[in-house]
């Protein structure tokens, strides 16, 4: 690997010094290197070293000793404004969850309570070592400036549904062109149709057709839960997976979220797909009283399964560190196996495969040369996590998001020492506070959609 002390680009823009840092060799397996440098030039890591005493000239130096650094958590599947309904919609099924909770609350949204809101959802996941999320939500103007100032690196999708006609699958077009590679390339974008359940076939198709176009990606919730696969069997005599292949969608780069209900009999139309990825937030199903994402299934087809939280109104949290725990305890239990997914395993859904899932391998999801520089330092030292006999072990299950104490996206540090830099939180929950009186109102009578699946 190149040496930071005689790179041609000059001085380093931050050096981390000190480190055992989490990496991946050439299979992909996880393992740990001790008293570790990371050089980072711009937004790019440009070297991974053995420490030999010495500090290469660098603008920014980390002490991190006693430190782990591996890559920042991705969340795959996330409706971040959605933490402006955090706790209100609790204990009831999917029906009434959506129809007498958050499509009636969502009537009353405006641009500026989304950008509002997204700011407190970012602050969440900058402290919890979230370094990129896929959003699936309206108004990503909004989304999209809140990206650009606070730091984060975000895969952002405009939702329609096919009451929206022909104007929704546009209004998603234009904002995914409009903002592709924004923030200085850190916003990627997506088609965002909302579900095989609420747009149409004839939709689906049109969209598979705009990505092809346009090389765009397609975010959309698909076999959300067994009951979905079910009563799509029972009314169209197919499911929702192969609602998606008709369409041309598995010819695409696809991310489905949840995948919940996906049944063997999808296998051929998945392993005939090398562009698809889905994104698991296993916490919500245990809330909903549902299955989980079938992770063996899907391995066995070769589709990558990223960590995510869903929204905060389903999930509360925006913690990909507690889903990557959840993941792996849920999956234990429905494949009544110890042995199914190891902690490595755990770690690499988180990594790789989260990365892969939004087609964003060799970018991010691994510390290597040529990648992004989006990392998290994690404390070790807090008394739970000692002694240490399997760091992949105490990572996944003694390990928490509250151990992170820096954040790092495309090289700028978000947070330090516990402390989000580029979020002022407490304006911000004053600012949204005097607004969820309003938001929360259902005595409208009316919503943005009717929830029949």
């Amino acid at each position: 690997m190149p040496d930071g002390r005689n790179d041609e680009r000059g001085p380093a823009d931050l050096l981390i010094t000190g480190a055992t840092v989490l990496l991946h060799d050439a299979a992909g397996e996880i393992r740990f290197a001790d008293d570790q440098r990371i050089v980072v030039h711009g937004d790019t890591i440009t070297a991974i070293e053995a420490s030999d005493g010495s500090t290469p000239a660098a603008v920014e130096v980390i002490d991190a000793r006693g430190k782990l650094a591996m890559p920042g958590f991705i969340n795959c599947h996330t409706h971040s404004p959605m933490v402006m309904f955090r706790g209100v919609a609790e204990d009831v099924p999917d029906d009434r969850w959506f129809n007498e909770f958050i499509w009636p609350m969502e009537v009353n949204l405006t641009e500026e309570d989304v950008e509002v809101a997204t700011w407190l959802a970012v602050a969440e996941m900058i402290r919890s070592g979230v370094t990129t999320f896929a959003d699936h939500y309206f108004d990503i103007d909004a989304i999209a400036r809140v990206v650009d100032a606070s730091g984060l690196r975000a895969v952002l999708g405009s939702t329609y549904f096919s009451t929206d006609g022909a104007a929704g699958i546009q209004q998603s077009l234009e904002r995914a062109l409009d903002h592709r590679g924004a923030a200085g390339g850190r916003i990627t974008t997506a088609l965002a149709p909302h579900a095989t359940y609420t747009v149409s076939d004839e939709d689906l198709a049109a969209t598979a057709a705009a990505a092809h176009e346009y090389g765009l990606l397609v975010h959309v919730h698909a076999s959300e839960s067994r009951t979905q696969t079910r009563h799509s069997l029972e009314r169209l005599g197919y499911t929702p997976i192969e609602a998606l292949r008709r369409a041309g969608l598995l010819d695409t780069q696809t991310l489905i979220a949840h995948g919940v209900g996906i049944v063997p009999e999808d296998l051929p139309a998945l392993s005939a797909a090398d562009r698809v990825g889905v994104g698991s937030a296993p916490k919500g199903y245990l809330k909903h009283g549902q299955d989980t994402t079938p992770i063996r299934l899907l391995a066995a087809a070769g589709v990558p399964v990223g960590l995510a939280t869903d929204g905060a109104a389903s999930n509360n949290t925006l913690d990909v560190w507690e889903s990557m725990t959840y993941l792996t305890l849920v999956t234990k239990a429905v494949e009544r196996d110890p042995t199914f997914m190891p902690a490595r395993t755990a770690l690499r859904h988180a990594t790789t495969e989260s990365a892969a899932a939004l087609g964003l391998t060799g970018t991010i999801g691994r510390l290597a040369p040529g990648h992004q520089a989006d990392l998290v330092l994690v404390d070790l030292r807090a008394p739970r996590l000692q002694p240490i006999h399997d760091l992949a072990n105490t990572l996944v299950y003694s390990g928490r998001s509250d151990d992170i104490d820096t954040t790092i996206v495309a090289g700028r540090v978000l947070m330090r020492d516990k402390r989000v830099l580029t979020v002022d939180v407490g304006a911000i929950i004053d600012d949204l506070a005097s607004r969820l009186a309003r938001l929360t109102d259902r005595s409208h009578g009316t919503s943005i959609q009717s929830y029949d699946a």
